[in-house]
């Protein structure tokens, strides 16, 4: 659990050099449109394809850490091993969205891929933003999929709503 940690802590920080880039060329359109009447041209485009890729970057790292949202309402009197089994088959779901997404998204990228297809203003190749997000989203079932199968964070401190993960 140890290097599928590693991996999803890497993806997770390249999902902030990515938001960092965003952020950049935001300003810079902003600036440029202000100040020098000028603007990046596609800024929306870049913004667009690059956030996509930077959610799908979060994913190993928000699973790993069971920080997806958890409505404990319903378990609120539920014994310790109840909410652990659930908690598998939660994980289980995430394992098997994660694994539809990963297959569609690859099916997609080999889509736009074969047909050129390109944004509208920049004509930037839409299949690299696939690539980016299928490595992302294996690993997010991957992790899912252990989870659900009892392997856990190998940060002893990582709690999970307050309960031990």
């Amino acid at each position: 659990m140890k290097k599928i940690e590693s991996l999803a802590a890497f993806c997770a920080i390249l999902a902030g050099v990515v938001l960092t880039l965003i952020t950049l060329i935001t300003v810079m359109a902003v600036l440029g449109r202000e100040i020098l009447g000028k603007t990046v041209a596609g800024d929306f485009e870049l913004v667009g394809v690059a956030a996509g890729a930077a959610i799908a970057l979060f994913l190993p790292w928000c699973q790993v850490k069971r920080g997806n949202i958890v409505v404990d309402f319903f378990t609120t009197g539920a014994s310790a091993q109840t909410i652990k089994h659930m908690d598998r088959f939660g994980s289980l779901l995430m394992a098997l969205m994660a694994g539809v997404f990963t297959w569609r998204s690859t099916l997609g990228g080999l889509n736009v891929y074969d047909t050129h297809s390109g944004t509208m203003m920049l004509n930037f190749p839409e299949w690299i933003i696939y690539a980016l997000m299928v490595p992302p989203l294996a690993l997010t079932s991957l992790v899912g999929l252990l989870q659900a199968l009892g392997f856990e964070s190998t940060d002893k401190n990582d709690t999970h709503e307050g309960r031990p993960a």
